[in-house]
This record gives C-alpha cells, sequence and structure tokens, in this order.
C-alpha cells in the first residue's frame, strides 16, 4: 500500500552556488539535458504514484510559478505556498506549509534528481504515526562531491546523527523523505530566534527514535547545487533523462 500520495517541494532559495549558469533566473529552473530540474523531480515523483504537489517558492517564485502554467504537468495538481523569508533555512519552507498539509507527505528538494523507482520504494514503506524516513545511499565510494554531501549515522535502520560536519558516518542523506505530520513539531520545536534548517528538526526526532533511514541501494541520485555537480549529473544520467532539447545549464527567465 502506497503511504503518500502528496509531495512537498522545496524551490525557495536563490542558488547563489550555481548562479554562474542560472544567471539572475532561479535555480529550480536550470535546465538538465533539455527539461529543467523542477520538471525532473516533478516528474520523477507522479510517475512514482504521486497525485498532488505543495511547492514552496521564494527567489523569483512569480517566474517559477509563470514556468508551469506554460509548461503544466498531466495528472498532477499543485498549491503554491510562498516564502518570505527564504534567505533563512530550509527548515522555514516546510513550516511555511503546516497549515496545507494535513497527511504523510513525500518531502523533495527542488535541485535533487533521483530515479523513479527510488521514491515509489519509499512510497511503499511503512511509516509509523510520529516517524520521517530518509532514503539514505550507503555507497560512500561512487558520491560525487563528498565533502558538501549531509552524512548520517545509522544504527541499523535508525539514523541517530545528521549533518554536513559528521565525521563518523556510514550514510548520505539523498534529499528524499517520506514524512509524517509530526516533521512540523520538531522543526517548531527546533526554531531559534524565527529559524531552523530541515537538520536542526531532524537531529530532535533521531535523539526522540522519530528518524529513519531506507537504503536506496544501486540508485542514482545528485544535489545539483554547483556547475560541477550539473556538468557530472548531465553525464551520469545521460541514459535516464531523454534529451527534448534545450542547452544544458540554461534557466528559463
Amino acid at each position: 500500500m502506497q503511504t503518500a500520495k502528496l509531495a512537498l517541494i522545496l524551490a525557495a532559495g536563490n542558488g547563489s552556488r550555481i548562479a554562474s549558469r542560472s544567471g539572475e533566473g532561479p535555480k529550480p529552473l536550470v535546465t538538465l539535458n533539455g527539461k529543467t530540474l523542477l520538471e525532473h523531480v516533478m516528474t520523477g515523483a507522479r510517475d512514482a504514484g504521486i497525485e498532488r504537489f505543495v511547492i514552496v517558492v521564494g527567489y523569483r517564485g512569480q517566474a517559477i510559478k509563470e514556468w508551469y502554467v506554460s509548461h503544466p504537468l498531466p495528472g498532477v495538481q499543485v498549491t503554491w505556498v510562498e516564502n518570505p523569508d527564504y534567505r533563512k533555512d530550509n527548515g522555514i519552507s516546510v513550516l511555511c506549509t503546516s497549515k496545507v498539509i494535513h497527511e504523510n507527505f513525500l518531502l523533495l528538494m527542488a535541485d535533487h534528481v533521483f530515479e523513479t523507482e527510488t521514491a515509489r520504494s519509499l512510497l511503499h514503506h511503512p511509516l509509523g504515526k510520529e516517524e520521517v524516513i530518509l532514503a539514505v545511499d550507503r555507497n560512500l565510494g561512487d558520491i560525487f562531491d563528498i565533502d558538501d554531501a549531509t552524512k548520517v549515522r545509522l544504527e541499523q535502520d535508525r539514523i541517530v546523527e545528521i549533518g554536513k560536519a559528521l565525521r563518523n558516518y556510514n550514510a548520505l542523506d539523498t534529499g528524499m523523505f517520506l514524512c509524517s505530520e509530526a516533521l512540523f513539531g520538531w522543526l517548531e520545536l527546533a526554531a531559534v530566534n524565527g529559524n531552523c534548517s530541515l537538520s536542526d528538526g531532524l537531529r530532535l526526532m533521531a535523539a526522540d527514535g522519530k528518524f529513519k533511514g531506507s537504503d536506496i541501494g544501486d540508485a542514482h541520485w545528485q544535489d545539483v547545487d554547483t556547475p560541477a555537480a550539473l556538468d557530472y549529473v548531465t553525464q551520469i544520467f545521460s541514459s535516464t533523462f531523454s534529451n527534448s532539447g534545450g542547452e544544458t545549464g540554461t534557466a528559463y527567465a
């Protein structure tokens, strides 16, 4: 049985590290093999079984919404949520949706590309009432720019630590989470001076035994946060993503 039919996509950041490719455009509209990153993420989620999306926008959010009007994804419903504080950490973008999400959901990043089967498998994973499950990658030797990756330490299927600076870790955060509504409460608890990252809330969940990991096996994924990462993902996904025209790396205005 599928655990969730709704996906939350975080698409609010300004993407300063990939600005040499995006120009003034928002990072979710940077193209990879002729399609925007956001289109890759939405299509992969829909094909995995997602029927509805909540998308948080901030930096040049109107440009993203206008792009979607001219490039709608058939078969899904989309709700847009504005995050006026998009310069804050990503936990605030998640909290912006607490009034519109009242069910289990798949949490995705607009700049993390993945294989559809990874999302499909996670969506069929049993989820406890107050849990979050992170899709984790244990193939540490195959990761591009591991220094920039968010690390996790698991004990069996429980995640006990998460963070970019971890020295003792045995898996990596792929940016895909199966979440219960409980995540919102933990993020509120983690907030300091009106700010918190997603990892801040997840650390509290880990300490309470509510944060678990699900291994993606040999599946591919990539955080497309820099020009080098964009070039790399273009190569490794060349057989997965069909080129429908357009130049990799350009952004829609």
